[in-house]
């Protein structure tokens, strides 16, 4: 199972947020890049980056930030938020993004990422509330259950499902392993566990579904300290 470090990139910076709420924002680095590097030294294997100012914009937002990153560590990338065009994906993969995530467009216009998922490496963002589908930055919840959307998915050849609970995210209240295992029975597609993350217990949970389950993203946990990444990463 991959561990992904994550880090939420708003006005430059590296934050968190609870329940993706922009006004919850808690700084924890003014150079993000110093921050990648540090995982890239824990032996992170990926990071998980997203451009949150880009999800509410639907535009990439913190392009200085992406590329100072980029040139300053060689671990892997996977970079969402904001992108809703292909333009948008050749210009993140140019600039040495390993992967790019697809949320809200994936929703609105699944052909297209079906379309894109044949030609560039595409993860789909599935970001749930309740159950049901939130998009543009969880700013809107739609009326289509995450599971539906999943299936949407089975062979499309996406190289992987990010599934959050959007609830939990930021709260460190656990993740929601039943969630995850719903999408990853859904797509048949290598699924990452998101949001509420915790300790390491949580980690072991997922790994009892380590077949259909490739790996989680740990964010908060790590920067309070209720989890101990070095060891993990190790």
């Amino acid at each position: 199972m991959i561990i992904f470090p994550a880090i939420d990139l708003k006005d430059g910076k590296a934050v968190r947020l609870s329940k993706g709420l922009m006004d919850s924002a808690i700084i924890y680095s003014d150079e993000p890049y110093k921050l990648v590097k540090k995982f890239e030294d824990m032996g992170a294997e990926w990071v998980h980056l997203v451009d949150l100012d880009g999800a509410f914009a639907g535009e990439p937002k913190n392009l200085d930030e992406i590329k100072k990153i980029r040139a300053n560590c060689s671990v892997k990338l996977e970079l969402g938020g904001g992108i809703r065009d292909e333009a948008t994906i050749k210009q993140y993969l140019e600039l040495g993004i390993d992967r790019v995530i697809l949320g809200s467009i994936a929703v609105k216009d699944p052909q297209f990422v079906k379309d894109m998922a044949k030609k560039y490496p595409v993860v789909v963002g599935i970001d749930a509330i309740d159950g049901y589908v939130a998009v543009e930055g969880w700013g809107e919840v739609s009326e289509m259950k995450a599971t539906t959307l999943a299936k949407e998915f089975a062979d499309a050849g996406v190289e992987a499902i990010i599934c959050t609970d959007v609830g939990r995210d930021g709260m460190l209240s656990g993740v929601n392993v039943e969630f995850t295992v719903d999408i990853a029975k859904a797509s048949g597609v290598s699924t990452i566990a998101s949001g509420g993350v915790k300790d390491e217990s949580d980690i072991e949970k997922l790994t009892k579904y380590s077949d259909i389950i490739g790996g989680v993203i740990v964010g908060k946990a790590y920067y309070e300290g209720t989890i101990n990444l070095e060891k993990l990463l190790k």
